[in-house]
């Protein structure tokens, strides 16, 4: 197993992306190799000052960025020796199991359409966050951004790959389902919610629980919420300052604790022909830390391929 790792993507890189990746190596088995992609001198240069033998890593050398502030799609076309170019050109190729950066989101988004490609049947790919749950548990709440606009049959197959996950990755056994409205009753919400519930009362593919609103992402009702990624975004926005403001107000309770990024790693980008993680830009060593590791789960569990089962 190999998981392809940029350490020039993120505000804080390289550092912290090398000492991810020390942190990771330590705690992956032996089959799985790190492959850092970016200037391989000064990874080695870090990694010898920090007493850690530089072969016990892979390296793939360059050191062309494509920056946070570029357009993703010119980006992408106009330097193809980038770290994010050249991740998925190896995915691509089967040189690489897995693919992870905190570079340009876009450009990730961009590379996953067009150079690994959703899987057939797939309208379109999407991205999740956990939501802690007030019992212990947590739950996954998609899309949170790559789909501002979702048309209900969109909305439905979330549905789907949120379970395909919710199972596989978090051991959630017949996950349940539900649609994120301002209402719990079948006729509340805009047209398009009103036609998802159509869609998926009946369903056969997951486990639908009806609507659920924002309140009630906390609680047990359900275990994969769906919605539009506009909507998803402020939610997750919201969510994160809860984190924020716990802190700043000092108020110390593990429920609240759980709401740190760190501790989830990246997000997968689901429903496209390979395994590719897109992490936080102010990703610290514990975060890619916890990203790689849930690369290596999903190439573990054949994540990819089931979806793909799912869909042909």
């Amino acid at each position: 197993m190999k998981i392809g790792f940029d350490i020039l993507g993120g505000d804080f890189a390289p550092d912290n992306c090398l000492e991810g990746a020390i942190l990771a190596a330590k705690e992956l088995p032996a089959q799985a190799r790190i492959v850092l992609i970016g200037d391989s001198e000064v990874a080695k240069a870090y990694f010898n000052k920090k007493g850690i033998d530089p072969n016990s890593f892979d390296y793939v050398h360059t050191t062309e960025v494509i920056e946070m502030g570029e357009h993703p799609t010119k980006a992408f076309s106009q330097k193809p020796n980038s770290t994010i170019n050249l991740g998925f050109k190896l995915l691509k190729e089967a040189q690489l199991d897995a693919f992870i950066s905190a570079g340009n989101t876009g450009a990730m988004l961009v590379g996953s359409m067009f150079t690994v490609k959703a899987v057939p049947g797939v309208i379109r790919p999407c991205i999740t966050s956990i939501m802690p749950k007030e019992n212990g548990g947590f739950g996954l709440l998609l899309d949170v951004g790559t789909n501002a606009d979702c048309k209900p049959d969109v909305l439905y197959q979330f549905g789907i790959l949120g379970s395909i996950l919710a199972k596989e990755i978090y051991k959630i056994n017949n996950p349940k389902v539900a649609l994120l409205n301002i209402g719990e009753e079948p006729e509340k919400g805009n047209l398009v919610a009103q036609a998802t519930y159509s869609l998926m009362k009946d369903t056969k593919d997951f486990n639908f629980v009806g609507n659920v609103e924002g309140g009630d992402i906390f609680k047990d009702q359900a275990d994969v919420v769906v919605c539009e990624g506009f909507v998803g975004n402020v939610v997750l926005k919201m969510a994160e300052a809860f984190y924020t403001v716990s802190k700043k107000l000092k108020v110390e309770h593990e429920y609240f604790d759980k709401f740190n990024y760190e501790l989830y790693g990246g997000t997968p980008i689901l429903g496209i022909n390979s395994n590719v993680i897109i992490c936080h830009g102010i990703s610290s060593p514990l975060a890619f830390k916890n990203s790689l590791v849930l690369a290596k789960d999903l190439v573990d569990v054949k994540l990819t391929e089931k979806i793909q089962q799912t869909f042909q």
